[in-house]
């Protein structure tokens, strides 16, 4: 590899200060403060994955279920954020069942809406998105309501959807979808925005736009070859084909795969267990893994090893780093503050 990437003094947030940019076309959207050799500057990085906020706050290691009776946004986006050991662990429940939780204006307002709030939050340390409603995890765009626009009006409205559906995978925490029913066309595509997908065997998963004589608009024809391969992708894009949770697992889809429960919430239930797993983990270092691990695969290896490079020393000043290893020696559980 080429010389070594120079570690920036002092906090994380000099992460975002200055530092080669990668792309300049559009350096401004990418991860600031990336300190690569000069050799690597103006390499193809992909999309930027960093939201705005560095520091979330610490949530607790033990298992607890427990939820906010405050509901922070309207009805059809329910934003919880757990309480007790969960602290930091916050759920976007879609409930909009008299249209199969589909992706209507009011909808996309504000899943943006809450995107917006969550990237900035410093306390959030992992978003689960899941559905309110029995059976139906996300049926895709709103066809009724589709129906009813003007040509002109379709290909914005899309160009909307695709850009909530980008910030969603542009978030900086580890995001997880819980798919306990139906995901089809942008549900579907809405998932594979999330890092990790889990599905109850009974849930039913596809793009099947090609149906309707159109195409995924919704990030699906790139990021479903990303996710199992560019031929078992087109496949399935071509025959608009439909797979259950057990399929969806042999193909790469989805992590998990489990059967459903009488409460019809065993995907969440999994979801909620792996979320569990990430906060007693540095939050500074779950944070820049998920950005050297998005950023890198988007490259070829020499530049995703800079790039690895880069974000490491990004986690050398930390104060959580210290503790880790003071916690060690100790023999005791790391108390990290995202610090």
């Amino acid at each position: 590899m080429a010389a070594a990437v120079a570690t920036a003094p002092g906090t994380l947030g000099s992460l975002h200060a200055g530092g080669v940019r990668l792309v300049a076309a559009c350096s401004a959207r990418l991860c600031q403060g990336l300190r690569l050799p000069g050799s690597l500057a103006g390499r193809r990085v992909g999309p930027a994955i960093w939201a705005q906020s560095w520091v979330p706050a610490a949530g607790g290691p033990a298992p607890r279920r427990g939820y906010s009776s405050e509901v922070k946004t309207e009805d059809e986006l329910r934003v919880r954020h757990l309480e007790d050991e969960n602290r930091g662990i916050v759920v976007l429940g879609i409930n909009r069942a008299y249209g199969k939780n589909s992706l209507s204006k009011n909808l996309i307002k504000m899943l943006s809406k809450a995107v917006d709030a969550l990237k900035s939050d410093k306390k959030v340390r992992t978003i689960i998105i899941r559905s309110e409603v029995p059976g139906i995890f996300c049926a895709g765009a709103d066809l009724k309501e589709r129906a009813k626009m003007s040509s002109s009006e379709v290909g914005p409205f899309v160009s909307k959807i695709r850009a909530v559906i980008n910030d969603i995978a542009n978030l900086p925490v580890p995001t997880i979808a819980a798919i306990d029913g139906l995901a089809l066309g942008g549900g579907l595509e809405l998932a594979l925005a999330c890092d990790i997908r889990v599905a109850a065997s009974s849930a039913k998963m596809g793009l099947v736009e090609t149906k309707l004589a159109i195409i995924p608009g919704g990030g699906g024809t790139q990021r479903l070859p990303r996710a199992i391969g560019m031929s078992l992708a087109k496949e399935l894009i071509f025959s608009a084909r439909v797979l259950d949770g057990q399929e969806a697992k042999a193909v790469g889809l989805i992590s998990h795969v489990l059967e459903q429960n009488q409460e019809g919430d065993a995907a969440y239930r999994k979801a909620l267990d792996l979320a569990r797993e990430f906060l007693p983990q540095g939050p500074v270092a779950v944070r820049v893994a998920k950005l050297a691990i998005n950023q890198g695969m988007e490259v070829d290896l020499v530049t995703g090893l800079a790039i690895e490079e880069a974000c490491y020393a990004q986690t050398i000043p930390t104060k959580d780093r210290l503790e880790g290893l003071l916690a060690f020696k100790e023999k005791r559980p790391p108390r990290y503050k995202g610090e």
